[in-house]
């Protein structure tokens, strides 16, 4: 059986690497492209990694271990996300952090749009 936090974890995901892609794709043609490729993939890795740690053998009836498990994926993806900002700061020349943040952002933003309206169509 498929856990409703699991299905909209996985439709978030899917949407934020598809979302990632087509921004990565449009941004080929600016200056700019590996700072928006950077931003948003920085942004699924590290989703994708606390995903993976909150859902692993994933109980709802364990609230204080899914909270604490919660908290400390957390943490562990700020420091995921400030690891690998850092290395792209220090490994490409010319990257433009404001465009690197706000691909990140938007990247994390919009598909949590998409997905929050398509994600009451839980399927069986």
């Amino acid at each position: 059986m498929q856990h409703s936090g699991v299905f909209q974890a996985k439709l978030l995901l899917q949407t934020q690497i598809v979302f990632g892609f087509v921004v990565s794709f449009i941004a080929l043609f600016s200056s700019d492209a590996i700072a928006v490729a950077v931003g948003s993939g920085v942004c699924c890795i590290a989703n994708t990694l606390l995903a993976a740690l909150i859902f692993r053998n994933y109980r709802a009836q364990e609230i204080p271990h899914l909270t604490r498990r919660f908290y400390q994926g957390e943490i562990l993806k700020i420091a995921v996300v400030l690891s690998l900002f850092t290395l792209a700061w220090l490994t490409f020349d010319n990257l433009n952090i404001p465009v690197m943040l706000g691909a990140y952002f938007i990247t994390q933003i919009i598909p949590t749009l998409i997905a929050a309206q398509f994600g009451s169509r839980n399927p069986m």
